[in-house]
C-alpha cells in the first residue's frame, strides 16, 4: 500500500458488497441475477425471456452446455455499481452435482441471497446451503421467488424457515395476494403498496406504481387487509428488522417477488447495497484475523479456462481480502514461496472481461494465465507470510475411466484432463492397474462427467470415452495400506495429482470387510460436503 492510506482502503472496502446467489436447482438463480443487473442498469434487457420458444441465454450462463440445457453448471462473477455501492455478485450452480463449485464461491463472499421456490419451500439442497452459510458465518437474505405462480402460503414459508433453520424471518416486503394471484408488494415499514405493470417476458424494467394505505385499501380491500395483518402478526412475533440479528445469522431479511417478471427486485437490490456486510477481517490458518487495511492478500477460489475460445487462456479468480491490488505488482504465492507477477489482471462481467488496474478488499480479480495457482491458494504482499485455509477435497462417489477416443489426440487429451483436474471440475486419479493413458475421474455427481465430455470435445478437440467403474467409496490411505489393497481384485489404489493415495471400494460392506481383515491399516474415509462442514469451514465473522 505504498500510495494508499489505511483510511482510503477502509473507505473503498466499505463500499464493496460481495454476495452469492444460491438455491436448490431451478429456483431461478440466473434469472434473478439478470433481474438484479437490469435494475442496476448494468444491462438494458434481461436475457431470460419467458416461454421456451423465445428463451435466450443469460449473461451468467455463458457455456454452450448451460445455454443448451438451460441450467447453470458453473459459477460466474459479475461486478456492477449500484447507488454508492460496488457489488461483486456470484451466480452459482444449484445442482447438487456441482456442490463443490458452490462451496468454493461461499469461501469468497460476505453474504448470500437464498432463493426459495414459493411452491416448493425449503428443498434438500436449500438446507445444505443454509448449513454451509451457517458454518461460514455468512448472513443470509431470503427471497421467495415465483410468487406469480401458485404456491405455499407466505406464513407457512415463514414457519418452515423457523422450524428448519432456527432463524426468524424479518419481512422487508410482503405479498398482497396469495401465490398465483399477486397484486403487488406491501412495504411493512411505510405501509405503502407497490403495484407492478409487467413488461412482455420480463425483459425490461418493470414499472411500479406507489399506492398509499388508503389507495391500496380502496382497490384491494381484502387482500390488502390480509397482507397488513400478516405482516403485523409476524412483526409482533419476530420483531422488526434488526441488522445485528441479520449479521449474527439469528434472523433473515425476507423478500417476495418474481425474478422472471422483475417484480420485487428494486427493494432487494437497495437492501444489498445498504445493509449487506462490507468486507471484514479474514482469519488465516493460525486463526489470526487480517483487517482490510493490512498489506495486500488475496484468496484464490476458482480456476476457469475456456472463457475466451480464441486464446484458450486460464484465469484464476482471486478475492482481495486485504490491502490494495495493483496490476503489475509482484506478490508472493504462499504455497510455493515464489514471487507471482500480476501483469495481466481483469475483472469479469459474465464472459466479458476488461483490464483492471486497481482492486480493493471485496473485489474479485481474474489473473490471466496463472498456471501456478490452484483453488484455495493464497497471494500476499509485504514481509509477513499470510496463508488462508485451503479448500477441502470432498469424497467422490462416482468414478469413470477416461480413454482418448482418437489415437492422434493423446497430447490434447492429457493436457485437457490435467487442466480440468486443476480447475476442480473432477478429481483426476492415476492407477498402476490402468496406466497413465487411462486416468480415473472421480466426481461428487454424474453431471460433472457431462461437463468433462463437453469441454474436452469443445475446448481441447479431444473426444473421449468414459467407462463406468463399480466404486462408490473412497478412503485416504498410506503406503502400507496401498500395498495391501493392491492385492484385492475388487479394490483399487489410485493417486491424486497432489500425491495423496486413495483406496476405492465398491460399497460400504467391502470397506468394512477390509477393516475387519486388517484392523491396523490406515483407512480414513473421505468426507462428503455435509460432513466436511464441521471440520473445514472457517467462520469469517
Amino acid at each position: 500500500m505504498a500510495n494508499e492510506s489505511s483510511a482510503q482502503v477502509r473507505e473503498q472496502a466499505h463500499k464493496r458488497r460481495s454476495i452469492a446467489v444460491i438455491s436448490h436447482p431451478d429456483a431461478g438463480k440466473s434469472t434473478l441475477t439478470e433481474a438484479l443487473l437490469l435494475h442496476a442498469s448494468a444491462i438494458g434487457e434481461a436475457g431470460a425471456v419467458h416461454g421456451k420458444a423465445g428463451r435466450r441465454s443469460t449473461v451468467s450462463d455463458w457455456m454452450d452446455m448451460e445455454r443448451a440445457r438451460g441450467i447453470s453448471v458453473n459459477s460466474t462473477v459479475i461486478q456492477f455499481p449500484y447507488d454508492e455501492a460496488l457489488i461483486n455478485l456470484v451466480d452459482t450452480p444449484g445442482h447438487a452435482d456441482f456442490s463443490e463449485d458452490t462451496f468454493r464461491v461461499l469461501t469468497a463472499v460476505d453474504a448470500a441471497i437464498m432463493l426459495v421456490d414459493a411452491s416448493k419451500g425449503l428443498e434438500t439442497q436449500t438446507m445444505k446451503l443454509f448449513d454451509v452459510c451457517r458454518e461460514r458465518g455468512l448472513p443470509v437474505i431470503t427471497v421467495i421467488n415465483k410468487w406469480d405462480r401458485p404456491g405455499k402460503e407466505a406464513l407457512a414459508l415463514v414457519d418452515e424457515i423457523a422450524e428448519r433453520t432456527g432463524m426468524r424471518s424479518m419481512p422487508k416486503t410482503w405479498p398482497v395476494g396469495e401465490a398465483g394471484f399477486f397484486h403487488g408488494l406491501l412495504d411493512p415499514q411505510h405501509q405503502t403498496m407497490q403495484r407492478f405493470r409487467r413488461t412482455p417476458g420480463g425483459t425490461k424494467k418493470v414499472v411500479a406504481d406507489q399506492l398509499s394505505d388508503a389507495q391500496a385499501q380502496a382497490e384491494y380491500s381484502d387482500a390488502w387487509a390480509t397482507a397488513k395483518e400478516e405482516a403485523c402478526l409476524l412483526e409482533s412475533d419476530a420483531g422488526s428488522y434488526d441488522r445485528r440479528a441479520f449479521l449474527a445469522q439469528e434472523a433473515t431479511p425476507m423478500f417476495f417477488g418474481s425474478a422472471v417478471q422483475n417484480i420485487g427486485i428494486e427493494a432487494l437490490l437497495a437492501f444489498v447495497a445498504e445493509e449487506a456486510p462490507p468486507p471484514g477481517a479474514r482469519a488465516d490458518t493460525d486463526s489470526r484475523k487480517h483487517p482490510v487495511d493490512e498489506d495486500f492478500s488475496a484468496y484464490v477460489f476458482k480456476i476457469q479456462t475456456g472463457m475466451d475460445p480464441a486464446h484458450r487462456d486460464r484465469i484464476a479468480f482471486a478475492r482481495v481480502c486485504s490491502g490494495v491490488f495493483e496490476r503489475g505488482m509482484v506478490a508472493t504465492h504462499a504455497q510455493t514461496g515464489k514471487p507471482f507477477a500480476t501483469k495481466y489482471a481483469q475483472k469479469a462481467f459474465g464472459r466479458e472481461r476488461e483490464t483492471v488496474d486497481t482492486a480493493w478488499p471485496g473485489d474479485v480479480v481474474g489473473l490471466v494465465n496463472a498456471a501456478a495457482l490452484r483453488p484455495g491458494d493464497t497471494l500476499y504482499g509485504g514481509q509477513r507470510t499470510v496463508v488462508y485455509p485451503r479448500l477441502p477435497h470432498f469424497a467422490p462417489e462416482y468414478f469413470r475411466e477416461a480413454r482418448c477416443a482418437d489415437a492422434g489426440k493423446h497430447k490434447q487429451f492429457r493436457r485437457g484432463i490435467h487442466q480440468l483436474g486443476e480447475e476442480g471440475i473432477v478429481q483426476v486419479l492415476h492407477s498402476e492397474r490402468r496406466g497413465a493413458q487411462h486416468p480415473v475421474l472421480g466426481a461428487v455427481g454424474p453431471m460433472q462427467f457431462d461437463v468433462v465430455v463437453e469441454r474436452m470435445r469443445g475446448e481441447f478437440n479431444a473426444p473421449l470415452h468414459l467407462d463406468v467403474l463399480d466404486y462408490s467409496f473412497a478412503c485416504q490411505i498410506d503406503q502400507e495400506a496401498g500395498e495391501v489393497l493392491t492385492g484385492h481384485r475388487d479394490c483399487e489404489v489410485v493417486a491424486r495429482e497432489d500425491g495423496t493415495l486413495l483406496g476405492l471400494f465398491p460399497n460400504s460392506w467391502k470397506l468394512r470387510s477390509v477393516k475387519r481383515q486388517y484392523p491396523d491399516l490406515t483407512l480414513e474415509p473421505m468426507r462428503g460436503i455435509a460432513e466436511q462442514l464441521q471440520y473445514s469451514a472457517q467462520p469469517q465473522k
